[in-house]
């Protein structure tokens, strides 16, 4: 007698029906600036042979398309099938609803008979009269009176505050039996396909992105004018805001400084054709870029996840070990989460209902470094602003966002912060400094003639600007901005006397370049700059910044300014003086 070997016999397909919220936990949730990425995981067991799980009550604004499925244990992922839920009928009546009805309809004509008794009694103590009643039978018609009112009235209120209570149990039930309201954001179903070699307790970690989350960057910047080093304190916030349905509950938090892009591709410039007096139209053809994989593993995010997740660290194992292999995965759609440039993750755990409220947590603090710097154009205001050059020397990227400016403590201005990448630099004014006075004089103005038959009318114009430090310290890098006019005639000749600036060429062609034609480059022209006082130094307006603007360039618009070093509780002078020459002298000038 032959024995023949057989395969084990597998159970028929079992069914598997798991709550979302109630069995599983959010381990991960990756926020980006207009979507979130959410990691959940599920334990449960399965039967040897095939296991159809079925998962309900995730959000409805589940991008389908997102969704991918990794697990570990010794299982085969076959399939993953994603659907909402039909709406469920709104019951308008139950046996409990109907008995409440019919009590409160009892209760309504019991009211109404005591009620109607009650005037009755009264219609009868009105209408007797002497005729009809003796004197001596007065007192025990008062005390029956008195005895059935007395019970009337206590039945009317027991019978009034039945009612009531009746009509809160309606209010109740009524709402009971209706679809419950956290059910009507969370209906999307899915189904998933888990063949199992053997009995026992798997793990599935759903991912999918949900739209209706955001979150966006805002600051405080502290400035402490006496701190000689790191003067600025930034501390850097997310405000986080989500309606997706599900709230999410002691999670670990990673903020996405980057926006995921689906569908993109590099832009394509179009024909351009020139013709006469005919048009040729088309239209444009877009192409669309895409793709799924169908690889599955259990990645080292989900590790990472898991491993923050302090409630699911001391859970039983319940036959399962860490070192059991990845799941395979066939036929699942993954999506790919895309390149980032940075990722931030909130300390500890949070909680983050789906209210669509505001939620501010704290990123980081930074200490950064900075350069002050005082800019004033006294020809339009004498205020002196302050502005701080600060340089992002951290590792964190600075997204665009609104900035509390905070000098020496106390609330300056509301300032924006541009976005920043580590190691770059900003611009953050700082608001008015009062300490810096600074006077801007009445213009001198003098008249001559020369020539003797062709005159020629001379104006010498001299203009005195007076700054005072009344800080105790010195202010280094004070800008002080002016301009002289521009001539737009050639009958009118513009000079500049003092600061001895070299006025460049505003004419086409005259202007030198640091390119020939040829393309061989040239030495590099350097910004002119005059030492006019100790610690006071002129130039053209933008000298101090050539990677904005052209060196050949600087003048062209004659605004000029000084940068200047105060001392404390000091004063300087600056004098700007130019010559504006017209000839003949007859003809009159506009803007003079």
């Amino acid at each position: 007698m032959t024995t023949t070997d057989h395969p084990p016999a597998f159970e028929p397909t079992g069914s598997i029906e798991l709550q979302s919220v109630a069995d599983s936990k959010i381990i991960g949730v990756s926020l980006y600036s207009s979507r979130a990425e959410i990691t959940r995981l599920y334990k449960f067991s399965v039967k040897t042979g095939q296991n159809q799980v079925n998962i309900s009550g995730l959000p409805n604004v589940l991008e389908a398309e997102s969704l991918r499925v990794e697990g570990r244990g010794a299982a085969t992922i076959h399939d993953v099938t994603v659907s909402t839920a039909k709406g469920e009928h709104v019951p308008t009546s139950s046996p409990e609803l109907a008995a409440l009805l019919s009590r409160k309809e009892k209760m309504s004509s019991a009211l109404a008979r005591c009620q109607k008794s009650i005037a009755s009694l009264e219609q009868y103590l009105a209408s007797l009269t002497v005729q009809h009643l003796d004197v001596s039978k007065l007192e025990s018609v008062m005390e029956a009176y008195d005895s059935t009112g007395e019970k009337l009235d206590a039945k009317q209120c027991e019978l009034t505050e039945q009612l009531r209570l009746i009509d809160a149990d309606i209010v109740l039930e009524r709402a009971r039996i209706a679809v419950p309201h956290e059910n009507d954001e969370l209906r999307v179903k899915a189904a998933i396909g888990v063949f199992a070699e053997a009995e026992g307790d798997v793990e599935i970690a759903l991912i999918y992105a949900v739209p209706r989350a955001t979150w966006t960057a805002f600051y405080d910047i502290r400035v402490d004018m006496n701190a000689k080093e790191d003067p600025i304190t930034l501390i850097y916030k997310a405000a986080i805001t989500q309606n997706t349905g599900e709230s999410w509950d002691d999670v670990p938090l990673t903020l996405e400084t980057s926006t995921p892009t689906f569908g993109l591709g590099v832009p394509q410039l179009p024909a351009w054709n020139l013709d006469i007096e005919r048009y040729f139209g088309g239209k444009k053809s877009k192409s669309a870029f895409g793709g799924r994989g169908s690889e599955m593993m259990w990645s080292r995010q989900i590790d990472r996840e898991m491993s923050r997740s302090a409630e699911f660290d001391e859970m039983p194992s319940g036959g399962y070990r860490a070192e059991d292999q990845p799941m395979e995965f066939r036929g699942a759609s993954v999506t790919s989460k895309g390149n980032f440039s940075a990722t931030f993750r909130v300390p500890g755990l949070v909680s983050i209902p789906s209210d669509g409220e505001a939620h501010n947590f704290t990123i980081v603090q930074l200490t950064l470094k900075a350069e002050m710097s005082w800019v004033s154009v006294p020809k339009v205001d004498t205020k002196a602003h302050i502005n701080a050059r600060i340089t992002n020397a951290s590792d964190y990227t600075l997204l665009s966002g609104t900035a509390s400016v905070y000098v020496d403590g106390s609330f300056i201005s509301r300032s924006d912060v541009p976005a920043v990448s580590p190691k770059e630099s900003f611009d953050c004014p700082l608001g008015v400094d009062p300490s810096i006075r600074i006077t801007y004089h009445p213009v001198i103005k003098k008249l001559s003639q020369s020539g003797f038959y062709n005159k020629s009318a001379n104006y010498v114009f001299s203009q005195r600007i007076t700054v005072f430090n009344t800080k105790s310290i010195t202010v280094d890098r004070l800008k002080i901005t002016d301009q002289i006019p521009t001539s737009q005639n050639s009958q009118i000749e513009v000079k500049l006397v003092n600061p001895a600036l070299t006025l460049p060429s505003d004419e086409p062609g005259k202007g030198s370049s640091s390119l020939n034609l040829k393309g061989t480059s040239k030495s590099a022209p350097t910004p002119q700059v005059i030492n006019v006082a100790r610690g006071v130094v002129a130039q053209w307006d933008g000298a101090d910044e050539p990677t904005d603007c052209a060196v050949e360039a600087l003048g062209l618009d004659r605004k000029l300014n000084w940068v200047c070093s105060v001392g404390a509780q000091a004063k300087i002078n600056l004098s700007l003086e130019w010559e504006v020459t017209v000839s003949p002298a007859s003809v009159k000038v506009v803007g003079l």
